[in-house]
């Protein structure tokens, strides 16, 4: 079915919203062995937020732009994720990202390159002048989700994270570009958050935060809730970004095991290869694989800290600490790096098992380093003494 049989225009102008919310209601009734794919044609889709349903293919054709309104004023607000608690930027709410969806199975969005556009700036500027009542909301966001594919779609100018999926399984997103200027406040590219079964290949992301950042819930919020992000991949990245290209974190409190991002191509960016956690985290971060990373241009190759990210409020444990337990880090090579590195565990819970093999970036500058241990192995500069060098 096309947006169009149901009262869509897609001359930039027209508000949308009735005529999506009332194609996804149908295709929710329909109930189709097979479901049903919602056509956007070339055109410019203006349109309030919205919500998708199983069975579902949003298929976006070539100039096709779904663009979000910047009339902030009727927003839907939604309740705060539990293992958050909170708004992630203020107490109480959030607003509904502009695609969501929650308890949903076999979605999938792609087209012919077609276009997502949160027109952002309205959200960025109200974060900037302090005058948000609630949290922004994402570009995409589905909760408790299985099932979801995401490919050949360009994202741009989200308000806030672009896309999250959180509390999901089985989740594809492969051959997108992300677009935000690098000023732009909190633009996260992908962050997969407690979710398991997760797959990122062959995207260009270049925004104003981490390109791809793994989370699990916040303090005293995600250990309750427990649900940990694992079976993590990460392949054919590249992009730039003033901030981290892959991160782990800072919200980890559900724990993040088994991440493997390889190949990945950084420019002009703020820190290479980012974990970070905090007192009052808990959780743990374990079984982590960077490999095969080239960059150029980067202020801080590889950062690993327990002192990153604020927290949902006082009440929680300062005796939660994170345990960081095996983070290997292989065949990276820069040129232009500032700093190749700070390493900092904490000092009542040091972190452990972490190895460098095989890492050049360059003379001159020196690591930083305490409360950790591992190995290292052909490191360039010098790696710091409490990584154990190995020979052979």
């Amino acid at each position: 079915i096309s947006i169009t049989d149901f009262g869509g225009v897609g001359d930039g102008q027209t508000l949308n919203t009735l005529a999506f919310r009332t194609a996804i209601y149908r295709i929710g009734h329909m109930r189709k062995r097979g479901g049903t794919l919602l056509y956007i044609p070339t055109g410019v889709w203006l349109t309030g937020s919205f919500n998708l349903t199983s069975h579902m293919t949003l298929y976006l054709a070539k100039d096709a732009v779904i663009k979000a309104t910047q009339d902030t004023t009727n927003w839907p607000l939604i309740d705060p994720l539990p293992s958050y608690g909170r708004g992630r930027e203020l107490p109480g709410g959030r607003y509904m990202s502009f695609i969501h969806g929650d308890g949903l199975r076999d979605v999938i969005i792609t087209g012919q390159n077609g276009t997502i556009d949160g027109q952002g700036e309205v959200w960025w500027n109200m974060w900037r002048q302090r005058s948000l009542q609630f949290t922004r909301p994402n570009l995409v966001e589905l909760v408790n989700s299985n099932g979801i594919i995401i490919s050949n779609v360009v994202f741009k100018n989200s308000p806030f994270w672009n896309i999250h999926p959180v509390y999901c399984s089985d989740v594809v997103i492969r051959h997108v570009t992300i677009l935000a200027p690098p000023d732009s406040p909190n633009t996260d590219g992908i962050d997969p958050d407690s979710s398991f079964n997760v797959c990122i290949e062959d995207c260009y992301i270049a925004t104003g935060d981490d390109l791809v950042a793994v989370k699990s819930g916040w303090d005293e919020y995600g250990i309750a809730y427990g649900r940990p992000s694992s079976g993590i991949t990460i392949r054919r990245l590249s992009g730039s970004t003033p901030f981290a290209g892959i991160a782990i974190g800072s919200e980890t409190s559900g724990g993040v095991e088994n991440v493997l991002a390889e190949n990945v191509s950084l420019f002009n960016t703020g820190v290479g290869i980012h974990v970070k956690t905090n007192i009052g985290r808990g959780g743990f971060i374990r079984n982590i694989t960077v490999q095969d990373v080239r960059m150029d241009n980067v202020r801080k190759g590889i950062k690993i800290a327990g002192d990153v990210g604020d927290h949902p409020d006082n009440n929680f444990n300062p005796n939660a600490l994170p345990i960081v337990d095996g983070v290997m880090l292989r065949n990276l090579w820069g040129v232009n790096i500032q700093q190749p590195g700070v390493m900092q565990g904490l000092k009542n819970s040091p972190f452990t098992q972490i190895c460098l093999s095989n890492v050049n970036f360059g003379g001159g500058a020196v690591w930083k380093c305490a409360d950790i241990s591992g190995a290292a192995l052909g490191v360039e500069p010098s790696p710091c003494p409490e990584l154990t060098s190995t020979h052979g």
